[in-house]
């Protein structure tokens, strides 16, 4: 293998009671993850900022610790001012990398301010406001609300063209669906790094709750395995070690930029997939 590959994860802030005693396991994994070349470790952000306490927490705690943290950041419902007040915030400590995402609307919220309608409004906000490399989503599949691949394509270009420097994908299991993003992606001349976002599949209820939030959708071949193994767990995360080993080699094959693990804060799967592929 001669093209350098970059490799990342995606970890969440813990929620609700015990946050120290969370904290500290999620520590260990992320130890274990980033003992294996990553790049970099982005913190995901909730909707509307619903976690954003303790995603920021979580973000000066890999900072202090040395770790290369990208954070992620949503704009929906969020002020102007309440963006640039947060964005000072991540500078102040020295983080060079940032995730700028429209983000969902949260189900329970007062007030919700509409000084941006979508990602591009942001990625420029961020661009012109500070010095951050801006990295954005990208949907092999189309996103939700689009009509059609190329009319998500096109604003994934807007977002391109407005400052953002790399694109990190959904995760998706079919490598068709991202070769066509690929192509779709060519088509438009988007000519920045195309990081492919893999989640190992760890239980089946958890996959059919991500695959339907996502809309992503899962190849019979492997759904039809999956469905024979449901009841047993173990089975289900070996499943899955094996079929994103096999999704990673082939996308290597097919020079792939990288890939951005949904590791979903246990560090076992990827860490698998990493020294069967690596």
């Amino acid at each position: 293998m001669n093209k350098k590959i970059e490799l990342s994860c995606e970890v969440f802030p813990p929620k609700g009671e015990d946050y120290n005693n969370k904290i500290n396991i999620l520590l260990n994994e992320i130890k274990e993850l980033y003992s294996h070349n990553l790049a970099l470790i982005s913190v995901t952000y909730g909707a509307g900022g619903s976690n954003r306490d303790n995603s920021l927490k979580l973000v000066k705690t890999l900072n202090d610790l040395k770790y290369n943290v990208m954070p992620h950041f949503t704009c929906v419902c969020s002020s102007k001012e309440f963006i640039e007040d947060y964005l000072k915030k991540i500078e102040s400590l020295g983080i060079k990398n940032i995730l700028a995402l429209r983000g969902d609307e949260p189900s329970e919220i007062d007030v919700c301010y509409r000084d941006f309608t979508g990602a591009n409004d942001l990625v420029k906000y961020i661009r012109n406001k500070t010095s951050f490399n801006i990295a954005v989503a990208g949907y092999p599949e189309k996103h939700p609300k689009a009509n059609t691949l190329d009319e998500d394509v096109q604003y994934l270009k807007q977002k391109i063209d407005s400052g953002a420097t790399k694109i990190y994908t959904q995760l998706f299991f079919d490598n068709q669906d991202f070769y066509n993003f690929r192509e779709h992606c060519e088509k438009y001349k988007i000519n920045v790094p195309i990081i492919a976002g893999i989640m190992p599949i760890i239980s089946y209820s958890g996959l059919e709750k991500m695959t339907q939030m996502c809309a992503s959708k899962i190849p019979n071949q492997l759904r039809e395995k999956l469905e024979k193994y449901k009841e047993d767990s173990k089975a289900i995360t070996e499943i899955g070690i094996e079929y994103a080993s096999e999704q990673c080699l082939d996308l290597i094959k097919n020079e792939i930029d990288g890939f951005h693990f949904y590791a979903l804060n246990k560090s076992y799967s990827t860490v698998k997939i990493l020294n069967n592929i690596m």
